[in-house]
Parts: structure tokens; sequence; C-alpha cells
């Protein structure tokens, strides 16, 4: 009994200027982080990064989840542990073998003292309970404590992870802002706008000459191969980020050729890091799924490293071959073209005619990467580098070399790519517009529905008034989102100057 009194002290017989301390570190610790948290989306604010300050509140759910999940394992440990089945079911889908597990639950006899002080009073209780009914605890608390570590793990490695792709994506593409500046001096130049436009044959375009393979089925096979490789080196040129640029611009801002594409771009970025960081519900599906595959000699977790791997290559080929497929329209469509060239941008070229898919398939590549380092981190800090649940070295080295090698391409290449063909669909996002005049703009609108209901009231009073409302209102209920926003913008502005005027 002496020898586990230390050990087996309850809080009852604790002295109190330990629990004190103990508790004051906890809570201490707990504030830092919530303080540093609160500062900092403070300084974002300030700084005009809401789409990085949406990103760190959904940091903080993912942590008020986790602290959920660890007051559930905690709350209800007692019952779990006291959750009993027969012996039998505990036989299969082993991450180890038979003998490995018996030599682990018997350990040699010197060392047998040791281990039954590391079993809590609580589990010796919940094993003799089931013992009582011929049966065998469903979990262990040891094992019910360690799949607690692993969740905080998993979770704490992918948002960090989804922070270095986004941070050295971002690097990569604000390297482009000189692209824009130059793009800019040349296109504003006011001894340059006068002069006339000089026809060029289509194939004498930097673009065309870099991006069109050529006409046939050859040409198909060429163009997928030359994506394939393309985005191990020089993924974007100057070229590709010009062509496209005009092409956006023409396309959706015709009436202000002096638009940033650059700036907007890194807009749209910081907007779907919020989604990136995020852990949804089906990458916990994925989660549970292959910890449930995690089965002795099937080497679960090398064969599912090929995943992200396949995965990543096969949306930066697609990427490329968009590229590909913008410069072949152009060139199949004219001979010669006066001016710049201008591609056109379409959904068609995204796989199920939807540009959003490439985000959750880059969401899903850094989750499972992330999930891939932190259960090797996981068992290597828990178990040892000789536990049977890492397997073999020649499964783990090749493991690692890919998830070293997935998260330096999708930041350096797959991100970039992502951040700037995507721009390429039919729509354009929200974030062309900053952050001052999206709040204005909704503000237009609720004013601009306030005034068509009270002038839908009061038509009596101004007939003609309510009657210009109203049709503007109804225009506005049958165009495209964007054009709507500007439409309530408008009447707003109406609604003013009737007011002005009355």
């Amino acid at each position: 009994m002496a020898g586990g009194e230390a050990e087996g002290t309850s809080l009852e017989f604790t002295p109190t200027w330990v629990v004190a301390a103990v508790c004051t570190l906890i809570v201490g610790i707990s504030l830092a982080v919530e303080r540093l948290l609160h500062y900092a989306g403070k300084k974002l604010k300030k700084a005009g990064q809401k789409p990085l300050f949406e990103a760190l509140q959904k940091i903080k759910e993912e942590l008020m989840l986790l602290g959920f999940i660890s007051l559930l394992l905690t709350v209800f440990q007692s019952r779990i542990i006291r959750i009993c089945v027969k012996k039998g079911l505990m036989n299969h889908l082993l991450p180890c073998s038979l003998s490995e597990r018996d030599e682990a639950l018997n350990p040699k006899p010197e060392s047998t003292s040791h281990f039954r002080h590391l079993l809590a009073e609580e589990e010796v209780t919940a094993v003799g309970y089931c013992a009582a009914k011929h049966k065998v605890p469903l979990l262990s608390l040891e094992a019910l404590h360690h799949l607690h570590i692993f969740i905080f793990v998993l979770a704490v490695v992918h948002v960090t992870f989804s922070v270095l792709t986004v941070v050295f994506g971002g690097l990569k593409i604000r390297q482009w802002k000189n692209w824009e500046e130059s793009v800019a001096i040349v296109n504003y130049d006011h001894s340059q706008m006068f002069k006339p436009k000089k026809v060029t044959h289509v194939k004498d375009h930097d673009f065309i000459r870099n991006r069109f393979v050529g006409i046939g089925k050859g040409s198909a096979i060429r163009g997928w191969l030359h994506s394939f490789f393309k985005q191990f080196y020089g993924s974007v040129t100057k070229t590709d980020y010009v062509a496209l640029r005009l092409g956006f611009i023409t396309t959706h801002c015709r009436a202000n050729p002096k638009f940033n594409f650059h700036k907007y771009m890194i807009r749209a970025l910081e907007d779907d890091f919020k989604k990136v960081v995020g852990i949804s519900w089906y990458l916990w599906v994925f989660v549970v799924v292959f910890l449930l595959l995690n089965i002795n000699g099937w080497h679960t977790y090398f064969w599912i490293a090929f995943i992200p791997f396949i995965l990543l290559l096969a949306v930066g080929t697609k990427l490329e071959h968009i590229i590909i497929q913008l410069a072949h329209e152009v060139a199949e469509k004219h001979i010669a073209i006066e001016g710049d060239l201008v591609v056109q941008p379409s959904d068609d070229h995204f796989w199920f005619h939807r540009p959003k898919i490439v985000l959750f398939f880059i969401h899903f590549i850094l989750f499972q990467n992330s999930f891939e380092i932190a259960f090797f981190f996981w068992i290597w800090v828990q178990y040892g580098f000789d536990s049977c649940i890492m397997g073999q070295v020649r499964y783990i080295v090749p493991r690692l070399i890919i998830g070293v090698f997935i998260q330096v391409l999708c930041s350096y290449s797959t991100l970039p790519l992502y951040a700037l063909v995507t721009q390429m669909g039919t729509n354009f996002k929200k974030s062309i517009f900053d952050e001052h005049f999206q709040a204005k703009m909704v503000g237009w609108a609720q004013n601009a529905r306030k005034k068509v209901h009270g002038g839908a009231n009061g038509s009596s009073h101004d007939g003609s008034s309510g009657a210009t409302a109203n049709t503007t209102a109804t225009a506005s209920t049958t165009a495209t989102p964007a054009t709507s926003a500007f439409k309530g913008i408008q009447l707003a502005k109406l609604n003013q100057n009737q007011n002005q005027q009355s």
C-alpha cells in the first residue's frame, strides 16, 4: 500500500498548495492562449483582414469542438470502460497480431509490479466488473486516453499544415504583384493609348506559343502530358497570368480596365482559407473509416498515403489543362487578333462544371496529409518507433517522403494554380468587392427594400415613385446576383435623389 500511496492519492488527501498551483498553471495557460487569439483577431480586424479574421474564428470553433470532445471523453470514461463484451470479439480487426498483444498484456515478471501500478484504480475495478460477467472491457482507460490525445494532435497538425500551406502559397502568389504592376504600366501609358492596335497572327502570341499543342487526336494526349509535367516547374508564367487576367477583366470588369486583379485574387484566397482550415463532418467520417481499416497485415496507412498524392497530381494536371483549353479555344477560333489576346472564362472547363469542387479536393488533400503525419508522430511518441502499430521501416519511409512532397507541391504549385485558374469560371466571387464596398452595398440593398415596401404602401401619395421602385425591383429579381446588387445600389440612389427633390 505504501508503494502505491503516492500514485493512488485522491484529491481529498492532496495538499491544497499542489491543487492551487496546478489549477493556476492550467488556467494561466488557457487564458494566455485565449488572449493571444483575441489580440490576433483585433489586429486582423483593425488591418481590414476580415477573411483572415473569419479563419481565426474557425480555428476557435475547432478548439471549442476539441474541448467538447475532451469533456465528453472525461465525463463518460468511467461508463465507457464498464461496457463489457465477449472476449472473442476483441480478437478480430486488431492493429497488431494476437501474439504481440499477449506479449504486451503479459510482461516479464520483474516488470509486473510496475505494470500494475500503471493501471488506474478505476480501470482495475472495471476489469474486475467485466471479469465477473466472464467478459472484457470494450475499451481500456489507457486506450481511451491515447485516443483522446490523437484527436487533439490531429486537429493541431491539420490547422498548422493548412496555415503553412496558405502562407507559403500566398508568398508565391504575392510574387506575381510585379506582373500586375508591369501590365498596369504598359496598358495605361498615355503615349500608347492613342496608337492604332496591331494585328498579330494568333500563334505569334507568347501565350499561344507556350500553351497550344496542336489540333487532332494526338494533341489531346500531348496536352494532358504537358499539363502533368508543367505543374512541377514554372506552373504559372507571366504570359499565363497576363492572358487570364485580361480574360477575367474583359468578362467581368469591362467598365473598369484598371481593376487590380492581383489584389482581388489574394482576397479570394483569404476567403477560401477559412474553409480549408476547418475539419468538416465528412473528414471526421474519413478518420473513423481509416481507424477501422488499420488492421494488422493490411498496411492501410501505407496505401492511403497514395490517395492525396494521386489526387494532388490529378488536381494540378487539371488546372494546368484548363489553361491549355483556354489557349486552344482562342487558337481554333482566330487566325489573327487585333490588339490583346482575350480568353473566355467558363465553368465548362472544370469538373462537373463546378470550380468550387477544386477547393473541396484541396481541403481533403491537406487533411489526409495531416492525418498521415499526425498519426506517425502520435504513434512514435506514444508507443515508440519499434511499436507493432508503427509498421515496418520500408512502409514508413515512403509515407514520410510522400507527405513532405505533398506539402511542398501543394504550397508552391497547386495552391497558386488554384488561386489563378479558378477565376476562369463563368461567375466571379464576392471578393471582387472590397470589404467597405460590400458593407455599403448590403446597406444600400436593405434601404432599397425598405423604401420599395414603403413606396408600395404609400402609392396613393406618390404613385409615380412607387411605380418606378416596383419596376426596378421586379427587374432585379430576374437578374444575376451581381446585377441585382448593382440594381439595388441604383435603386437606393434613385430614392435618395427623389427624397432630395421632394
